[in-house]
C-alpha cells in the first residue's frame, strides 16, 4: 500500500486535453457529437499508419499539408485573438482562442484535398466506368456529410461560434486547394528524382504518381505474384 506522502501531488495535476472533449450529460447527441470531434486525431493516427507501411511520397505530401495547416491555424489564432464563445463551460481546453476553429479548419482542408485528388488526380483512367465515378460520388458526398457533421459538433458543444466554425472552414478549404496545387505543380514533377535518392531507397519510399488506381494495381500485381508463386510451389512438390 502507498505510502500518505507518495499520494500528495507537489502541484497540481492537468489532463492531456488532446483528446479531451466534453459534453452534457446524459445528451446522446452531445455524446455522438463528441466522439465525431476525434475524427482529426483518427486521420492523424491513419496518415501516420499509411506512410509507415506505404511510404508512398504523395501520402507523405498530404500529411505534410495538414500538419502546415494545423501551423497557420494556430498563427491565426494568436493574430486574432478571439475568444471562445463560452468561456467557463469547459475545464479543459488547448488554447483560450477560437478564431478560426482548428477542427473544422482541419477537417475540411482534409475533405477539399480529398476531392480535388478524387476527381482531378484519379481522373487519368479515360476509360473510366460509371461503377468507378459512382464510387467517388458517394464517397465524396460521405466525406462532405462527415465535415458538416465535425464542423456543428464545435458549435454545439460550445467549443466554438458559427463564425469560428464557418471561418475555419473557408481557411481550410483554401490551404487545401493551395496546397493541391503546389503538389501537383511543383512537388509530383519532383517525386521521380526523390524517390531514386539513396536515402529514399533505403527507406523504400516510392512515387506512385503515374498509377491511377493504386489500389486495383496493387490488387492485380498481389494476385498474380501469389499465383505465379503457387504455381512454382507446386512445380516443386511434383
Amino acid at each position: 500500500m502507498a505510502a500518505l506522502d507518495e499520494c500528495t501531488a507537489s502541484a497540481p495535476w492537468r489532463s492531456v486535453s488532446l483528446t479531451h472533449v466534453e459534453y452534457p450529460t446524459g445528451d446522446f447527441t452531445g455524446q455522438l457529437l463528441a466522439y465525431s470531434s476525434l475524427l482529426p486525431v483518427f486521420i492523424l493516427v491513419g496518415f501516420v499508419t499509411l506512410i509507415v507501411f506505404k511510404r508512398e511520397l504523395h501520402t507523405i505530401s498530404f500529411f505534410g499539408g495538414l500538419v502546415l495547416n494545423e501551423g497557420v491555424n494556430w498563427l491565426l489564432k494568436n493574430i486574432f485573438r478571439e475568444p471562445r464563445p463560452c468561456r467557463g463551460a469547459h475545464a479543459t481546453l488547448i488554447t483560450e482562442y477560437g478564431m478560426p476553429s482548428s477542427h473544422s479548419q482541419f477537417i475540411w482542408f482534409f475533405f477539399m484535398y480529398s476531392f480535388l485528388f478524387l476527381y482531378f488526380r484519379m481522373h487519368q483512367t479515360n476509360n473510366a466506368r460509371c461503377l468507378e465515378l459512382l464510387w467517388r460520388h458517394i464517397l465524396s458526398t460521405c466525406l462532405l456529410s462527415v465535415s458538416a457533421f465535425v464542423s456543428y459538433s464545435r458549435v454545439y458543444l460550445l467549443y466554438h461560434s458559427w463564425s469560428q466554425v464557418i471561418n475555419g472552414g473557408v481557411a481550410g478549404s483554401i490551404m487545401a486547394v493551395a496546397w493541391f496545387i503546389f503538389t501537383q505543380e511543383l512537388l509530383t514533377p519532383l517525386f521521380p528524382k526523390i524517390a531514386a535518392w539513396p536515402i529514399s531507397e533505403f527507406f523504400l519510399i516510392r512515387d506512385t504518381s503515374l498509377i491511377p488506381n493504386i489500389l486495383w494495381f496493387e490488387y492485380t500485381v498481389t494476385r498474380a505474384e501469389a499465383r505465379n508463386r503457387q504455381r512454382k510451389l507446386g512445380t516443386k512438390l511434383q
